[in-house]
């Protein structure tokens, strides 16, 4: 950009210097404009206080880190992966923990992705992050597959976050968290209390057929991507009974996985934290180097268009004396202008040197799940593999027990 920048402005110093009177306008420095949401988390106490309906189970995917498709762009957006990823599962627990304070939903789950059954789907992808701004987009589902929403919430921290004590062990991202929180519990009016627990009602009927198709699919309707419940089944029922044993025994699995992604969470606390804060740093540090190293270049270009001038206006004069002194002042103009240039690449340098650092402190931050054994009617299996993994045959293993237990013996 600094290099396309300088050769546009050395072709418009000779054009200017062409004409017989240059006239300039120049108009420096990107313009910027940003939406800040700063609605206080009080707000979102207030409308959860005023709705007293159902308190539906939230299911809360680990976001989509927003990596670019070509890993040759991470360098160019200012993305380091290992640090997007770990932030992609510690924004999925900052936004469960805002959904919870409002004390207006149920359970709120942080989970590997979406095959977890709940009520509600809050599926989030990070769109920015680097300190000083960070951009969330959510896509609010529910059970159904029906879409509720889907918004973007953006956030610039002030450099004084930091300086204030009164701030000492928050969270400079925290207002984007709150105000998804309190949207959602808003969203909640539009709805009748009776819509709201059909849905209850339908997340166990879809889990139920996760298990037991051919027992539960005449209970439902499917209409492309979005199922309705035409019926339900006895509560007497013993299939029903049973899968809501089984049921329980998953949201036990996945309450869980919630110490892993929280004990993950306060793992990187500190370290995360004070990368929040050095990023802020680093990025208005590499802005003013930008910035620095363009008006220099620009410095630069001017003296050389100023030399040119000089030495044309030397020469027009017919003047021996004239045009020697023209020509000097030419020659120191040109020179101070080269240096100016030289020095706008030295401290294009120093901007990467701050990118580097910042790569640097990305890479400190992974992510791990150790094995574990799960158990079911005394029945116990070791999974292994990341949390994703570790879900995917605990799902397995739960069909497994079921399709086992409403299987009758065979007397020989």
């Amino acid at each position: 950009m600094l290099r396309k920048a300088i050769t546009w402005l050395a072709c418009s110093s000779f054009i200017l210097v062409s004409c017989v009177t240059p006239q300039t306008s120049t108009n420096v420095g990107p313009g910027f404009s940003s939406t800040v949401k700063d609605k206080s988390q009080k707000a979102a106490e207030l409308a959860a206080a005023q709705y007293q309906g159902p308190k539906l189970d939230i299911i809360v995917p680990v976001f989509d880190p927003g990596l670019p498709v070509d890993e040759n762009d991470y360098e160019e957006e200012g993305i380091w992966p290992e640090l997007r990823r770990a932030e992609a599962n510690r924004f999925a627990v900052k936004l469960k923990e805002a959904l919870e304070r409002t004390g207006a939903f149920g359970a709120v789950r942080v989970t590997p992705d979406t095959t977890a059954t709940g009520d509600l789907y809050v599926v989030g992808r990070i769109d920015e992050s680097n300190g000083e701004e960070v951009a969330i987009s959510l896509q609010v589902s529910d059970i159904s597959g029906e879409l509720w929403y889907e918004e973007r919430y953006d956030h610039e921290v002030s450099e004084q976050f930091h300086i204030d004590i009164r701030n000492k062990g928050l969270d400079p991202y925290q207002p984007v968290f709150d105000e998804a929180a309190e949207e959602l519990v808003e969203e909640l009016e539009d709805f009748d209390f009776a819509e709201l627990e059909q849905l209850q009602s339908l997340a166990e009927i879809r889990f139920a057929a996760n298990f037991s198709e051919e027992a539960f699919a005449e209970y439902l309707e499917v209409d492309g991507d979005e199922i309705t419940l035409i019926s339900l089944p006895s509560d007497a029922d013993p299939m029903l009974q049973r899968i809501r044993a089984v049921r329980i025994r998953d949201q036990l699995f996945v309450d869980g996985l919630q110490t892993h992604y929280e004990e993950f969470n306060v793992a990187m606390e500190e370290s995360y934290a004070l990368w929040q804060e050095q990023s802020l740093q680093e990025v208005k540090a590499q802005r003013e180097a930008e910035y620095e190293a363009m008006g220099k270049a620009i410095l630069g270009v001017l003296a050389f268009g100023l030399a040119i001038a000089a030495a044309a206006a030397g020469a027009n004069t017919g003047s021996a004396g004239t045009s020697a002194a023209a020509n000097t002042g030419a020659i120191i103009a040109g020179v101070g202008g080269a240096a100016l240039i030289a020095d706008s690449f030295r401290t294009s340098k120093e901007a990467e040197f701050h990118r580097d650092s910042l790569e640097e402190m990305g890479q400190s931050i992974n992510i791990e799940l150790g094995p574990q054994v799960v158990e079911f009617d005394e029945t116990t299996e070791e999974i292994t593999g990341d949390a994703a993994e570790q879900f995917a045959q605990w799902r397995a293993f739960l069909k497994r027990m079921y399709d086992l237990e409403r299987t009758p013996a065979k007397k020989l």
